[in-house]
């Protein structure tokens, strides 16, 4: 990833979170639970305004990392 240091730490972070819940989201789906973290711990907030924000957020992230792999 190319750019502001800042940018770039927080995007990996973010995707790094996104990519350990889809983990947990698929991992829920074969023992019968829901374990999307994200959803748990900001899913009731603002009726669940401020999950969608992260979720696009970490999506966002990830566009920007793939822009950076294309980069090099």
């Amino acid at each position: 990833m190319a750019g502001n240091a800042t940018v770039d730490t927080v995007s990996k972070w973010l995707v790094v979170i996104g990519g350990l819940n889809w983990g947990l989201v698929g991992i829920g789906g074969f023992v019968g639970s829901d374990l999307n973290v994200i959803g748990m711990v900001l899913g009731g907030v603002a009726g669940g305004v401020i999950a969608n924000v992260v979720y696009v957020l970490v999506g966002l992230s990830a566009a920007y990392a793939l822009m950076g792999m294309f980069k090099k």
